[in-house]
């Protein structure tokens, strides 16, 4: 499993990377790897508002249906339309490939996710 320093973690196994005011959020190395193959992902508006904690779309795979949920608060600003048009990329790239971007509402919030060593932990737990 590929975890990257630098980013923060969810519990719900998605990454947030941040640039200034904003945030690149996607799914992890993990989630990917126990998703299986990716096959479709359910985008949201730009423009929608999220609250850490709130669902923003659902990926598929051969396996199963998952929601995704946001880890921070804050506006959609833009979705990856290359992800969107080929989900598969995420197996391939989880970190390089991106789903959301949002305008942060509270850069506090950063502070209840993880970091790498403690991601780690965390999924060394669940296996």
């Amino acid at each position: 499993m590929k975890v990257i320093e630098g980013l923060f973690y969810s519990k719900d196994h998605e990454w947030v990377k941040v640039n200034g005011d904003s945030a690149l959020i996607g799914i992890t190395d993990y989630a990917q790897n126990a998703l299986g193959d990716i096959a479709y992902i359910e985008m949201p508006e730009e423009d929608d508002p999220l609250e850490a904690g709130d669902a923003y779309g659902v990926i598929e795979s051969v396996k199963a249906a998952s929601d995704l949920y946001s880890p921070v608060s804050g506006t959609i600003i833009r979705t990856n339309d290359d992800v969107e048009d080929g989900p598969e990329l995420i197996n391939k790239g989880p970190y390089e490939n991106w789903i959301i971007e949002i305008s942060l509402a509270d850069q506090g919030e950063l502070n209840n996710l993880m970091n790498a060593a403690a991601y780690e932990e965390s999924t060394r737990k669940e296996d």
